[in-house]
This record gives C-alpha cells, sequence and structure tokens, in this order.
C-alpha cells in the first residue's frame, strides 16, 4: 500500500527532460525483473512505452531494443501495446505551429534522422515478430487502424505507406493483407477525384500565375493555410498536382510502382519467381477491390505496370479477364467491367504484340458468334442492355481495339490482313437483332464505322442512321413534364485505361502506353476514299464530305468514355445534318 516510490519512479519516467544514462539505468533495472511486469502494472508498462528513445544516443536505443524483447517474450500480455507504440512511429513526429491563432500542426518535415528512426523502427518491430510468431496475426488490424486520414499532409501519408510496404519484405505473410489496404485507401483518393476535377484544377493553376486557387483546395484547407500552400506550391518544381488529393494520389502511385519495381528485380534482372507471386497478389487484390469499383482512374494501372515486365504475364491478366467475362456465373456488372478492361488493355498496351491482339479478337469474336447463334432467333432476341450486357460490352472492347490497332493487323501484308479481318465476319455482329451499334459508345461506333467502310469490312451507316432516327425524344408523362433525355452511354461504360494524368508516377507508365494518334488530314482524305475502286461518287456516302465535323466523339480525340457521358456527337458521321435529332 505504500505509493509513493511508486509514484516518484512513474513521475521521473515521465519527466520530457530525463537524461540518457537516467534512462538506460531504468531500462536496465527492469530488464532484470521484467517477470514482474504483469498486467496489475500496465499503466507503468504504458510510461515505459512513451519513453522518447527514438531521438536518443545510440545506447539508449540498443538497451531499449533489448528491453522490448525481454518485454514481449516474458509477458505477452503487453503486445499490443508494444506494437501500437512501434507503428504510431511510421509517421513523422507532429510540431505544433499556431498561426494567429490557428493551430495548423502536422508532420515535422525538417527532421534528418526520419530515414534512421524508421530504420530503428523496423528493427524493433522485427525484435518482436522474433520472440512472438503470432505478431504478424495482431499487427494488420494496429497497421489498419493507425492509417492516417487521406487529407493529412503528404508527407506523413507518404512515410506510412513506404513504412508499410517495408513491413511486407520480412513478414511476407502479411503483404496480401497490407497491399489490399493501400490499395484500398488508392481507390479512396482516386474516386474522389474525378478525371474532370484534376484537368480543371491543372486549368485553374495554369491560368492563375500568382496564386493557386482551385476550387477543390478551399474545400480542405484554412484560408490562412491556403496562402502558405500557394507559395509553397509555386516555389517547388513543376510536378505537383494542383488538385490537392491527386497530389496525394501521385505520391502514393509512385511508391507503389517502385515497390513493385524493387520486389520483381533482382540485381537489375527481373526475378521470375518473386515476380509471379507479386503478380498473384495483386491479381486477387485487383479482383476484390478493383474490378467491383466503377470508373476509377489511376490505381488499376498497378496491373497495367507489372504486366509490362514480361509477355506471359500480359497473356495471364488478359486470360483471367477473359474468363471471368465468358462464365455466365458471374455478375453482369462484373463481366462488363472484364469487357471494357480487356479492350482498353488491348487498345492501349505498346507491350502486347500483334500476335496476341489476334489471338484475344479470334477468342472475343468467336464468342460474339456463338452469343448471335444462341440469341439471335429466340425470345429475347432485340435490343435490350439489361439482358445483353456482357454481349454489348464484348462488342465494344472489339470495336476498341480494332480501331486502334487496325493499322499493325494491316501492316506489312494487306491482303493477309484484310482476309483476316474479313474472316472475323464483323457484318453479322453488327446486322443482328441484337443491334450493338445502338449501345455502344457513339464515339467509338464512328471510328469503327468509318474504318471498316474504308476496307470495306462492312457498312454501318444504314444502322447508324437507323438507330439516330430512333433517338426522337419523348414526352415524359400526358399531363406534361420534361423530355427523356435519351442516354449516349446506356452501357454506363468506362475505358479504365484511358490517359494517365498524374504527373510523377506518369513516368512509368508513359514508355508501355499506346497513345491516340490524331487522324491527319491525308487518313481523313483516305477514310473518305474506299480501298476498292468501282464505287460511283453517288454510292459513296457524304462521310466526313468537305469537311472534318466539329463533334469532339468522332475523329480527332480518342474514342473516351467521359466525352460520351458528357456530350454527344453534334452530327451524326454517315447521315446529313438536317435528319439528325440531337440526344
Amino acid at each position: 500500500g505504500e505509493t509513493t516510490d511508486f509514484e516518484l519512479l512513474k513521475h521521473q519516467l515521465s519527466d520530457p527532460d530525463i537524461k540518457d544514462a537516467q534512462i538506460i539505468n531504468w531500462l536496465h533495472e527492469f530488464r532484470a525483473s521484467v517477470v514482474y511486469l504483469t498486467k496489475e502494472l500496465e499503466q507503468l508498462v504504458s510510461i515505459l512505452l512513451k519513453l522518447p528513445w527514438l531521438r536518443r544516443s545510440q545506447e539508449v536505443v540498443e538497451e531499449y531494443l533489448g528491453f522490448l524483447g525481454n518485454l514481449v517474450s516474458a509477458q505477452t500480455v503487453h503486445l499490443r501495446p508494444c506494437l501500437r507504440m512501434i507503428v504510431s512511429q511510421f509517421v513523422p513526429p507532429r510540431i505544433t505551429i499556431r498561426e494567429d491563432d490557428v493551430d495548423i500542426s502536422d508532420s515535422d518535415d525538417d527532421d534528418e534522422n526520419v530515414s534512421e528512426n524508421f530504420n530503428t523502427c523496423h528493427r524493433a518491430l522485427q525484435t518482436v515478430a522474433r520472440y512472438v510468431p503470432s505478431t504478424p496475426q495482431f499487427l494488420m488490424p494496429i497497421l489498419v487502424e493507425n492509417f492516417p486520414f487521406i487529407n493529412k499532409s503528404e508527407r506523413t501519408l507518404e512515410c506510412y505507406v513506404h513504412n508499410l510496404l517495408r513491413v511486407t519484405v520480412y513478414l511476407p505473410t502479411l503483404r496480401l493483407q497490407i497491399l489490399e489496404l493501400i490499395i484500398e485507401k488508392l481507390l479512396k483518393l482516386d474516386v474522389s477525384t474525378p478525371q474532370q476535377d484534376i484537368e480543371d484544377a491543372e486549368e485553374t493553376a495554369n491560368n492563375s500565375d500568382s496564386e493557386e486557387k482551385s476550387a477543390e483546395e478551399g474545400l480542405f484547407d484554412m484560408e490562412e493555410d491556403e496562402e502558405r500552400k500557394g507559395n509553397k506550391v509555386v516555389s517547388s518544381s513543376s510536378e505537383r498536382m494542383a488538385h490537392p488529393l491527386a497530389e496525394r494520389l501521385d505520391i502514393l502511385m509512385t511508391i507503389l510502382f517502385s515497390y513493385i519495381k524493387d520486389v520483381c528485380h533482382v540485381d537489375g534482372k527481373l526475378d521470375i519467381n518473386s515476380t509471379k507471386d507479386l503478380y498473384r497478389d495483386l491479381v486477387s487484390v485487383f479482383d476484390k477491390l478493383i474490378l467491383p469499383t466503377h470508373a476509377s482512374c489511376h490505381v488499376q494501372y498497378f496491373m497495367f505496370y507489372i504486366c509490362s515486365f514480361k509477355l506471359g504475364l500480359a497473356e495471364a491478366f488478359l486470360d483471367h479477364l477473359w474468363k471471368k467475362l465468358h462464365d455466365p456465373n458471374n455478375p453482369s456488372v462484373i463481366r462488363q467491367t472484364a469487357g471494357s478492361y480487356i479492350g482498353s488493355f488491348l487498345a492501349r498496351a505498346k507491350f502486347i504484340p500483334v500476335v496476341t491482339v489476334k489471338a484475344c479478337l479470334d477468342l472475343l469474336v468467336n464468342w460474339l458468334h456463338k452469343y448471335i447463334d444462341n440469341q439471335d432467333t429466340g425470345a429475347n432476341a432485340y435490343c435490350d442492355v439489361a439482358l445483353h450486357g456482357p454481349f454489348y460490352s464484348t462488342c465494344q472492347a472489339v470495336f476498341y481495339t480494332l480501331i486502334f490497332r487496325h493499322k499493325q493487323l494491316l501492316d506489312g501484308n494487306l491482303r493477309k490482313g484484310l482476309s483476316y479481318l474479313q474472316s472475323l465476319n464483323f457484318e453479322r455482329i453488327v446486322m443482328c437483332q441484337l443491334n450493338p451499334l445502338k449501345i455502344c459508345i457513339p464515339s467509338v461506333v464512328n471510328l469503327f464505322a468509318a474504318i471498316t467502310r474504308k476496307y470495306q469490312l462492312v457498312f454501318c451507316y444504314t444502322i447508324i442512321e437507323r438507330n439516330n432516327r430512333q433517338f426522337i425524344p419523348v414526352v415524359r408523362s400526358a399531363s406534361g413534364g420534361d423530355l427523356v433525355q435519351t442516354c449516349t452511354n446506356p452501357l454506363d461504360s468506362f475505358f479504365p485505361f484511358d490517359p494517365y494524368m498524374l504527373k510523377r508516377s506518369k513516368k512509368s507508365i508513359d514508355p508501355f502506353y499506346q497513345f491516340w494518334e490524331e487522324l491527319s488530314a491525308e487518313d481523313l482524305e483516305n477514310l473518305k476514299k474506299p480501298i476498292k475502286k468501282g464505287t460511283s461518287e453517288d454510292e459513296d456516302d457524304d462521310f466526313l464530305k468537305g469537311e472534318t465535323p466539329q463533334n469532339d466523339g468522332v475523329i480527332g480525340i480518342a474514342p473516351n468514355s467521359y466525352e460520351s457521358n458528357t456530350r454527344s456527337p453534334v452530327s451524326s458521321t454517315g447521315s446529313p445534318t438536317d435528319c439528325y435529332v440531337p440526344y
């Protein structure tokens, strides 16, 4: 019952000005009597765990690591508090800054010992894990709950993610869960920053030279902070993203890409086994988080990046998506997204050779023909997204791939290339009762029509015109009310590998990325003329006659889901403008 000395001891240990020698003495004593530090003395242990050991001399650090090892091996009851203490050091320490009575504290960027401290933290964690084999299962929930909020400073997020990825190196059983945690947080950032917002913020930043005032910034920062931030952005390199959340996403994606690269390469050479293992982990994260997420813009590029290391991985990924697409047991929406991924991946990945593109087109087109065999005569043989979603998604993937790859498919031997494209029998797909041209995004349909007409594979314009005539708006109810707007993207599809916007991490993607090449004047001329001779001027319809159409969707920009969601083609290619009713 005599507690005076005990209180004095606790007071001494809590003293911020405690000397190194004192700490070493006390720790030495505690190591010897660690067997008495039971659950009852929890308060004392928590004071010991709060000791400022990281920013002290090397002797203190060594003594403390020894103490931690003794403590967790003798009293496993203190495992969780020890792990919490170590993980809390994964972000730089906070410093308190006050400006005009506003507390704008955040991580301390100027501490040059930060990386040294992180190394020590990882040593501590490894020590604990060596003594307590069940560490990983206790550690994971702590890593999840300590993850900084996404509006914390970039530095805080960067350090935490960096340290999480370091943990995967010596606790490999946690790798899948840690990748899942990081990618889930990245997804939250990604869907909070639509591409349009990033573009607008960049534009605003470019327009206003002196200060950056994006609408988004006002939401996240106090006004006092905004000026400080504005100055910082201007003074730093032009690589900063104007949008604050996009800036965080960019930094974290850069870390993720360099992690993938480091794991897969040993001494600068690709290590097949570790690459395969990482690929498996990433694919399972992709299935669990990315596939069910609609219209994320950047995070899915981790699959694009790892597939660029070896063709076998890209083929395995395509095969994986293909299984998802043609398995009728999967939900329709997952099958449609898998279709979007296949189309976008085949079109955009430079590292996929023509042979693979052909093999995939064969698979997809055969499946489409079989689908038409089964459906075209039955009771459901009509145009309906709800019934035939995966079919339309696959059609769009095939059209999109052809738009990007037709030159490569016809390269070298034109006759052989043409006979290959004819063997795909696009005419039957386009003419079938399910009417895919009505459902696919207009910009894709128009480019596909132009290309297939040039090579006389199939003539789509009569069908496009017929579809356009059906797009006359109707009044919603007899009692009046507004007009029903016809949806230009009934599939609600998107192209997952649309151009990558983040400036830093872009450098890892661009070398393997197929950009959309604007059609030159010469190409436009060629598209007017079919290849075979013998068509009279009358038969030649008025596709692009006289001038290039003004609509974004047709030629000159990549067929892009964001365009077609927001604007529809203003003039229909292939039909005289006057008989076309705007959507």
